[in-house]
């Protein structure tokens, strides 16, 4: 049985809760392909500065980076809110990023046909809704220099530095082409050209590239004009593509389509190190409670399969084992709106409805 070794970084607030769902899910599916899924698991955000008083220490961070596949559960909580920047849970995620150079975040918004009503969107605005954001992750205003809070005649002042190079632009785009390649053919670049001179060479440089690709349609798209039209007309989209502040916006906002943030999952790409974690944040309101929707962690997981792991099938077991724990009518809290034929259930059940899943699969494919 093949070995492979993965870091798991559960965090604050929900994060452990999700992430336990997922390391056991994702345990399952592998080891019927013959991998065995070892996980060693560290402290990070929160939890990690309450006991070393950083968010994340230079020896997790080396461990990280020597065994490439981390999958992350949430970071953050109030507690930690008064801290200095550079100890806040957030920082510790924005220097994990970093230092393991993935700088492509794919997010797949996918409308499930049993979830089509969990949105506040009608219906049939978002039924078939498939679209994969392709959000820039190690650049942009979150790590431009220079950054610095000043004073001029009594009045303070901020100031944040949104910087893009050409070959960062086109690292990522590559990545949303070849992804489009793969899909329905089309690439929309989204931007703010018409004010930003970063976002003009955000768009000088996606063209470029364009010329790699012709079989690849590329639009363009002002992220104001964006925001509306996620909302209004959903479908037209197929590949996006776009920054990093732009892209944690967008996604967040394309998020209720789905019906909820706790059904969108994530994968960080570059070079050979991929991170995996739900959209979702930390969720301290009902952390400890059992009853945080896992879907996004475990769907995290295939992503993890997909990408780094090279297991399609065991990614496609997995995405098969929640739309099948979502067609008999299982919801946590956030999807569940008393509709007919649907059942309220916490973590734990759903845990167990993702194995008995997952179980029932291997059984068929090894009777075959």
């Amino acid at each position: 049985m093949k070995k492979i070794e993965i870091v798991a970084l559960p965090g604050d607030g929900i994060g452990p809760e999700v992430t336990e769902v997922a390391l056991k899910v994702l345990k399952a599916a592998c080891s019927h392909y013959d991998t065995e899924v070892n996980v060693i698991e560290l402290p990070f955000g929160g939890t990690c500065y309450e006991e070393f008083g950083s968010p994340v220490t230079d020896e997790i961070l080396n461990i990280c980076k020597e065994k490439h596949v981390v999958l992350l559960g949430a970071v953050g909580g109030p507690q930690w809110d008064d801290l200095s920047a550079d100890k806040r849970p957030e920082a510790g995620l924005l220097k994990l990023r970093k230092e393991l150079g993935v700088f492509a975040n794919l997010r797949p918004i996918q409308v499930y046909p049993e979830l089509a009503g969990a949105s506040t969107i009608k219906q049939e605005v978002i039924e078939g809704t498939d679209i994969l954001i392709v959000r820039e992750l190690t650049g942009g205003v979150y790590f431009g220099e220079p950054r610095f809070t000043s004073e001029e005649n009594g009045d303070p002042f901020s100031v944040d530095t949104m910087k893009y190079s050409r070959s960062e632009v086109q690292r990522v785009g590559r990545v949303a082409f070849e992804a489009a390649r793969l899909r329905g053919g089309r690439v929309c670049s989204v931007d703010k050209a018409n004010v930003l001179e970063s976002s003009r060479m955000w768009r000088k440089s996606i063209l470029e590239i364009a010329e790699d690709y012709p079989d690849v349609e590329l639009s363009h798209m002002l992220v104001d004009n964006c925001a509306m039209q996620i909302i209004r007309d959903p479908k037209q989209f197929d590949v996006m593509v776009t920054g990093n502040l732009f892209g944690d916006i967008l996604s967040d906002a394309a998020s209720m389509l789905t019906g909820s943030l706790g059904m969108l999952p994530s994968a960080s790409i570059g070079g050979d190190n991929g991170l995996y974690e739900p959209v979702h944040g930390s969720a301290p309101d009902i952390a400890g409670q059992g009853v945080a929707n896992p879907l996004a962690a475990v769907a995290s997981s295939a992503l993890l399969c997909r990408y780094s792991l090279k297991m399609e099938d065991a990614a496609l077991m997995i995405e098969d084992a929640i739309q099948s724990v979502l067609q008999k009518g299982f919801r946590t809290g956030d999807l569940y709106n008393d509709a007919p034929d649907t059942t309220l259930v916490g973590t734990k059940e759903i845990e167990k409805l993702l194995l008995d899943v997952v179980t029932e699969k291997v059984s068929s494919i090894s009777s075959r």
